[in-house]
């Protein structure tokens, strides 16, 4: 890995915790969602998972008419736990 590809990452790792400091925006049964300036952070409620709850957070986000069936995803293990996100 290159230092201006972990440099990038530290700084999206940044950004995201700073973003999910603030209130959730609204919570689903197993989410906190929580909008970000990267995109739509949805942070686990559950215990640990060895794979990523994608297609929960995509069905529990229709709940709040949030379509994120389309959006390109990834996940990041933050202070406030597993947080999945999606962005376009």
């Amino acid at each position: 890995m290159s230092a201006s590809t972990t440099e990038k990452k530290g700084s999206l790792t940044n950004l995201l915790e700073e973003a999910l400091r603030q209130p959730p925006m609204c919570e689903t049964e197993n989410f906190a969602w929580n909008a970000t300036p990267i995109g739509i952070a949805a942070v686990y409620k559950g215990i640990e998972t060895t794979k990523p709850p994608y297609e929960q957070a995509i069905k529990e986000g229709e709940e709040l008419a949030i379509d994120l069936s389309r959006e390109e995803k990834e996940f990041h293990q933050t202070d406030r736990g597993l947080a999945l996100l999606f962005y376009s």
